[in-house]
């Protein structure tokens, strides 16, 4: 357990403003089908028209994020690298239901974080591959009031979650020897993290990144405890794509992935700038108050560094061992038991073939 004061800052915007994403209607970067002789591509003609033909929609659940799976999808249209490879791409910014869209095909990419998530939800959301994995840190903190010395404290007292009670909340709580069933669960519609400073509820599990770093950011006292206090493991953040256009359009596919970790290793060697970006994005966009330059810099300080720690290898790579530990604790934590075998659900392959054998990222044009 970790007690975490702070010296106060000022410009807080409480990560709450992201429950209204869902709410906003609207688009950024939208474009129309690339015409044929794009003057700004990098790749043959054959290759550019096969891109250029496919529309692409890829909706972020969580707006303007400082997260992996999402900066590299804005930046990878701001910095032109779908331009370079023809790429036809909308970016949604407002959508909410982002596996519905994309297991329906209205959409091609959307995001959850974590395998484990991704995992609870392939019971109900069909027609979906994952393609990456962003690293190997479970992005999930649990804060509470400072009076909780420990987690079996929990035992009598209220646990706040957002959507569910995420595998790895369970498995902490396992882990520290409190009794699940003695702790009220409460589902929460309030995304302010200060509540657990007055014990409304008295704990809640949020992302590591966002409510964990608000309060240590407001100087406020409060409890935390993260996965890796009890030696549990995890994944962040997956990028999937629509299974039926995949199998279609595997070389699409494969460009739009290596568009997006171009602009993720410039972002892991760009912070300010990428975070720059993004911030005057929100801000054009109507969620300049949501996203604050200020709430993204600490979440990418914090998120950029679970992708440089991924154990998977290169940015993005994901394993089968990795997701069948998700399994596992999805089984055992999630209450989910009837969950397909994990070679059903992702691909190990894509992205680990878009690097070279020195894990750098193959682009065309590049000295190889």
């Amino acid at each position: 357990m970790k007690s975490s004061v702070s010296h106060k800052r000022t410009g807080f915007a409480i990560i709450g403003a992201l429950a209204g994403v869902a709410l906003l209607a609207g688009c950024s970067g939208a474009s129309e089908a690339p015409a044929a002789n794009n003057d700004k591509s990098i790749i043959d003609q054959a290759a550019c028209d096969r891109n250029a033909a496919e529309k692409i929609t890829y909706i972020s659940g969580y707006g303007y994020s400082a997260s992996a799976s999402q900066i590299d999808v804005f930046m990878a249209q701001e910095l032109g690298y779908f331009d370079e490879l023809c790429l036809n791409v909308e970016i949604n910014a407002a959508g909410g239901n982002g596996q519905q869209l994309v297991s329906s095909g209205k959409a091609q990419f959307s995001s959850l974080g974590s395998a484990e998530d991704v995992l609870m939800a392939a019971a109900n959301s069909k027609n979906l591959t994952a393609v990456a994995t962003y690293g190997t840190t479970s992005p999930f903190c649990l804060f509470a009031n400072k009076d909780i010395k420990s987690l079996k404290d929990l035992e009598g007292k209220q646990l706040g979650y957002f959507i569910n009670l995420t595998p790895v909340a369970a498995a902490m709580l396992d882990a520290a020897g409190a009794d699940i069933n003695k702790v009220e669960l409460v589902k929460m519609t309030n995304y302010d993290p200060t509540v657990v400073l007055r014990s409304q509820p008295d704990a809640i599990v949020g992302y590591a990144s966002n409510q964990c770093e608000t309060l240590r950011a407001m100087g406020e006292e409060f409890s935390e405890f993260v996965p890796a206090d009890f030696d549990l493991s995890g994944t962040y953040n997956v990028m999937e794509t629509n299974a039926e256009f995949y199998q279609k359009n595997p070389e699409v596919v494969a460009d739009f992935m290596r568009a997006d970790l171009k602009a993720l290793q410039y972002c892991l060697d760009n912070e300010a700038d990428c975070v720059e970006r993004l911030a005057k994005l929100a801000k054009d966009n109507g969620q300049g108050d949501a996203f604050p330059k200020e709430q993204l810099e600490r979440t990418w300080k914090v998120e950029s560094q679970w992708v440089r720690d991924s154990q998977a290898g290169a940015p993005g790579v994901q394993t089968v061992e990795q997701w069948q530990g998700a399994a596992d604790m999805v089984k055992k934590f999630g209450n989910v038991t009837d969950i397909p075998p994990v070679e059903d659900v992702m691909d190990p392959e894509l992205v680990a073939g878009l690097y070279d054998a020195d894990g750098a990222l193959i682009w065309p044009g590049d000295a190889q």
